[in-house]
């Protein structure tokens, strides 16, 4: 897809990630196992007070091995995840569809992502997994690997211990061609899936938008980086960006052949596509439509507006893009879990300074939507 309009700063300061990680909710409310009745304007009920963990229950972003799930959460109900044929499939070797929400870039919101908006995620989206957009260029890993490194890990262990998936994502976006992030990639993944290695939940995305580089350079980076990978953490799924903002070369004047005739040289990966309802319709849906009974696909980030990641919602086409991928069973991240003043956030402005993020009263548009789709029995 085109390039979006990225967040410039309006002062806002880059900040450690909320404190607190340790101190979780641990929900046992499952999309997976509970029905799905229709959204309401409030916060769902729930069995009790949740519960906190305390000090010999805390797990460290360095520290392992990492807690059991929570019962009835999805990691619980699903297991580890792994590519069979062209679909996502759990650990009984079921094709399944992951549903969730992207954060925003995290230099950019600091405080979107913290134990109260994660809980709500799980518990009152019901949703399945979040992605973690760490930005590498635009004020992010490159300014200070160590701290945005930092920042990931607790992501990883907020979202692990409420029993989310995690997608981790090395968002690259400007320049386009993932192999001037290079070492960069190497060295954070080398680090980070060690780390977290023996987590069941982790998928590994390795170039957010590949732009104005061919598939092969793209290709190329890819079975450099997925080595590294592997040798900590052999059997998570990894997501490879496709050429073209990652819509398998259409924005480019290509599809999804060139990846079919030279694919990854590396097992258990997904391709990335990306699109935004208001500006991507009927020939960006053929394709995926085509390219998924050959592919195994994952749309790791949609927006419900165009590509510059706001003006109006197009309802209509995002309701189209998502009746596809649950018919495909195609898994979906929606951008973005943020409260900035453009249209694809998910939360009014000023909601990631509080601790509320249940129910409707604080989101916007395009919230309400994906809320309701994600809770519903649409999917």
């Amino acid at each position: 897809m085109h390039r979006r309009a990225v967040l410039t700063s309006t002062g806002v300061a880059l900040a450690a990630l909320v404190a607190g990680w340790a101190a979780l909710a641990i929900p046992t409310a499952s999309a997976d196992t509970e029905p799905t009745p229709p959204a309401t304007a409030g916060p769902v009920a729930t069995a009790g007070p949740p519960a906190t963990a305390d000090a010999t229950t805390t797990e460290s972003p360095t520290a392992g091995p990492p807690a059991t799930a929570p019962a009835g959460s999805p990691v619980a109900v699903h297991g580890r995840l792994r590519v069979c044929g062209v679909n996502l499939c759990d650990e009984a070797g079921e094709p399944i569809q992951l549903r969730g929400m992207s954060s925003h870039g995290l230099q950019f919101f600091p405080n979107c992502l913290n134990p109260d908006s994660l809980a709500a995620l799980r518990t009152d989206w019901r949703a399945d997994f979040v992605r973690v957009a760490m930005y590498v260029q635009e004020g992010g890993f490159e300014t200070d690997p160590a701290g945005f490194t930092r920042k990931v890990d607790e992501a990883v262990v907020a979202a692990s211990a409420l029993g989310l998936y995690v997608v981790v994502d090395f968002h690259i976006l400007t320049p386009g061609d993932p192999r001037f992030n290079l070492e960069r990639a190497q060295s954070f993944f080398a680090e980070v899936a060690a780390r977290h290695a023996d987590r069941t939940n982790v998928l590994w995305e390795i170039a957010n938008e590949p732009n104005g580089v061919g598939w092969a350079d793209i290709k190329s980076y890819a079975e450099q980086v997925i080595p590294v990978i592997r040798a900590a953490d052999p059997d998570s799924v990894v997501l490879v960006g496709t050429r073209g903002f990652s819509s398998l070369g259409v924005s480019e004047g290509a599809d999804e052949t060139e990846v079919l005739d030279d694919p990854v040289d590396a097992a258990n990966i997904m391709y990335t596509f990306h699109f935004y309802a208001a500006s991507h319709r009927d020939l960006q849906r053929a394709t995926v439509a085509r390219a998924a009974r050959s592919l195994p696909l994952f749309v790791s980030e949609f927006g419900t507006q165009t590509f510059t990641g706001d003006g109006p919602n197009d309802l209509d086409s995002a309701t189209a893009w998502l009746d596809l991928l649950k018919s495909l069973k195609v898994s979906y991240a929606m951008w973005s879990y943020s409260d900035g003043p453009e249209s694809n956030s998910v939360f009014r402005q000023g909601t990631c300074a509080g601790t509320d993020f249940t129910g409707t009263a604080v989101l916007t548009e395009s919230g309400e939507f994906i809320r309701t789709r994600i809770r519903g029995t649409a999917g």
